[in-house]
């Protein structure tokens, strides 16, 4: 594991969209967070997730989905179209930034996690898919083009979203899991939940953007 790591403040395509990309030394692939409604690049669960990975090896890119001003608009929160395309524009950014020609996962929560979907399913590059308490289900018949390997994790006490998740897994056409946090509602606030979440989307995104690696180091 390793703590060190750079943060770069970036603004991603023709939006130009305001994130963080944080760039531990010789990086073995890149994890692309989508937040959920209401979130933003700041969301204190996706920066545990991201320090965590950074730990890990992994470098990672936080940004915020919308501008300031599309953001004014509630609907906008809610257009997974509009939310899969801006992912797509953030891993095009990738191709002229330091994380270049890493292979890319993409981590979305909430929403989030259906605009991910949606950008794997237009983007073959995309490797590995993560979502954690997602909404996978409101990505639609893209569910049945995404090609990365896709783990869906739920808390156990996410009552409605297991089975909305259950639901979209049986769209899914690629490699695929379901993994339920057993004491865990949606937001993955009770102790040591949220922790465990990070550790399985951690072997996911090992398994998938660099397996030659093998286990998880300690």
């Amino acid at each position: 594991m390793t703590s060190d790591f750079t943060t770069a403040n970036v603004a991603i395509g023709p939006h130009r969209l305001e994130g963080s990309l944080y760039l531990p030394q010789s990086p073995q692939g890149l994890v692309i967070f989508a937040h959920g409604s209401g979130s933003s690049r700041f969301s204190p669960r996706n920066r545990f997730v991201a320090e965590r990975l950074v730990a890990q090896g992994f470098a990672c890119l936080l940004f915020d989905l919308l501008t300031a001003e599309e953001g004014e608009f509630r609907r906008n929160v809610f257009d997974i179209p509009l939310l899969g395309a801006r992912v797509g524009e953030a891993i095009d950014w990738t191709a002229e930034s330091d994380a270049a020609r890493l292979p890319i996962g993409l981590f979305g929560a909430s929403t989030g996690a259906a605009a991910a979907l949606v950008a794997a399913a237009n983007e073959p590059s995309v490797a590995a898919v993560v979502s954690r308490g997602g909404r996978p289900d409101l990505a639609g018949d893209a569910l049945r083009r995404v090609q990365a390997p896709t783990l869906l994790i739920v808390g156990g006490l996410d009552y409605g979203v297991i089975e909305l998740n259950r639901s979209a897994q049986q769209l899914l056409r690629c490699r695929n899991r379901l993994d339920i946090i057993p004491g865990a509602t949606h937001l993955f606030e009770e102790p040591g939940t949220l922790e465990s979440a990070v550790e399985r989307a951690t072997k996911w995104f090992v398994e998938y953007l660099c397996p030659s690696r093998g286990a998880v180091d300690e």
